[in-house]
């Protein structure tokens, strides 16, 4: 598998093109992206996103809790009364 790879992933001194493209119209793949910079730039833009929305999470759901603490504390002086 990997003397066909090989092969086909060599530019043809007539040619001037791989061996692969020549063959089969298309570039041969190496089972990830060698350019991955979009994609990278996409899943750093994700990263930054959650990254707010967990940030935003955080704040709402601390202010639920303290309000629930004070309704509790109320409902606890209430009690003692």
């Amino acid at each position: 598998m990997m003397a066909k790879f090989t092969i086909n992933n060599k530019i043809h001194s007539a040619t001037k093109v791989l061996l692969f493209i020549a063959n089969y119209s298309k570039e041969l793949r190496m089972g990830a992206d060698i350019n991955m910079k979009e994609k990278v730039e996409k899943a750093i833009e994700f990263v930054e996103r959650m990254k707010k929305i967990q940030k935003k999470s955080r704040v709402v759901l601390r202010k639920a809790q303290e309000k629930m603490e004070r309704q509790a504390d109320e409902r606890i002086k209430k009690a003692k009364k």
